[in-house]
């Protein structure tokens, strides 16, 4: 059974640090473009970043770039987001996503699978 599984959210002080990790079963990294959205409360989901299948290239949103790093550990199965500086803007659920091609996609829509969620809350 193909799942994707997200932790390491919590509540961290503006400027800390999380790491997220979604981890893959039922499904091998391999041909699997991984991305990272967040939906906070009366928004939208956005994209905030995806690690593509082939060479490992990698997407950021424009208000992550440079504090936010997506990496993968085929290994592992495992897709991560290190997010240093965090503000409390980025309060919101991050969720994990799976897209069955090689390349990222910006669009939700064309993910295939979903994992749970994982809250983020950034606050002093």
């Amino acid at each position: 059974q193909l799942q994707l599984v997200e932790s390491g959210g919590g509540l961290v002080q503006p400027g800390g640090s999380l790491r997220l990790s979604c981890a893959a079963s039922g499904f091998t990294l391999d041909y699997s473009a991984i991305g990272w959205f967040r939906q906070a409360p009366g928004k939208e989901r956005e994209g905030v970043s995806c690690i593509m299948s082939s060479g490992g290239a990698t997407n950021y949103a424009d208000s992550v770039r440079g504090r936010f790093t997506i990496s993968r550990d085929n290994a592992k199965n495992t897709v991560y987001l290190q997010m240093n500086s965090l503000k409390p803007e980025d309060t919101a659920i991050y969720y994990c996503a799976r897209r069955r091609s090689y390349f990222c996609s910006g669009s939700s829509g064309e993910y295939e699978s979903w994992g749970q969620g994982t809250q983020v809350t950034v606050s002093s």
